[in-house]
């Protein structure tokens, strides 16, 4: 078991705690500022898929990389936007039905659960790429909370239940992590998951969220987001 991929996993993990917290506790929350979160980390995350995760995948598994790439991008598809259909990152203004938050939270626990898996397998390949994919993965943990306690506040629960929704997120990624390092398929076949899901969550997930609006921060953000990894990459050694 590695210790280090473990406690950057709680560290990430505990992001979706702290942005269901900034939902419950009446904080004041920037609009502005969670967008640009949005935008710089989907920049972010498109880099590591495409520059490191996927490279990597197809390096150790060749052609079958690809077919395992595109089943984690379609598994977020069925769970985040077939089987929950209204779910989009960033706080819900609009009335959901009960049916519609518990169907979001088992599909973000799917997607959580990967993420523990992709920082498991990426330190698993190196340090420096562990660190990488841990950093595209925390940045897009808080909005996350925030939005499935969003959710749960807007099908008409209490703020101590909209809270507690973030719980299952966050022990989701541990259990992936954990899993990854004691099952030997999930650990041979995480980096190629991972690429999937990593793509699919920068490219389709957070990328929509912001493109429509004419305000050129937004942009400015993503372009931020593939430089910052640019040279975190180079920093790491990656």
């Amino acid at each position: 078991m590695n210790p280090t991929a473990l406690a950057y996993t709680a560290i990430a993990a505990s992001a979706n705690l702290v942005g269901a917290a900034a939902i419950v506790s009446h904080s004041r929350w920037s609009v502005r500022a969670l967008e640009n979160m949005v935008a710089l980390s989907a920049g972010f995350m498109v880099s590591v898929a495409v520059l490191d995760l996927t490279p990597d995948a197809i390096t150790t598994h060749g052609e079958k990389a690809a077919v395992i790439i595109l089943g984690g991008y379609l598994l977020v598809h069925l769970t985040q936007h077939t089987l929950a259909p209204h779910f989009h990152f960033g706080e819900e203004h609009h009335h959901v039905t009960k049916a519609v938050s518990f169907s979001a939270l088992a599909g973000l626990m799917l997607h959580t659960f990967v993420d523990g898996v992709a920082i498991a397998s990426g330190f698993g390949v190196s340090h420096a790429l562990g660190l990488l994919v841990f950093l595209a993965i925390l940045l897009h943990k808080l909005p996350e909370g925030l939005a499935i306690s969003s959710l749960f506040l807007a099908s008409g629960e209490t703020r101590r239940a909209a809270f507690a929704a973030s719980a299952p997120l966050a022990i989701s990624s541990l259990v992936g992590a954990v899993l990854t390092q004691a099952i030997p398929i999930l650990g041979q076949y995480g980096v190629p998951l991972a690429a999937g899901v990593t793509l699919y969550v920068g490219a389709s997930n957070l990328v929509p969220e912001i493109q429509g609006k004419r305000e050129w921060r937004l942009p400015i953000s993503f372009f931020a987001g593939c430089v910052i990894y640019y040279f975190a990459r180079r920093i790491v050694g990656a």
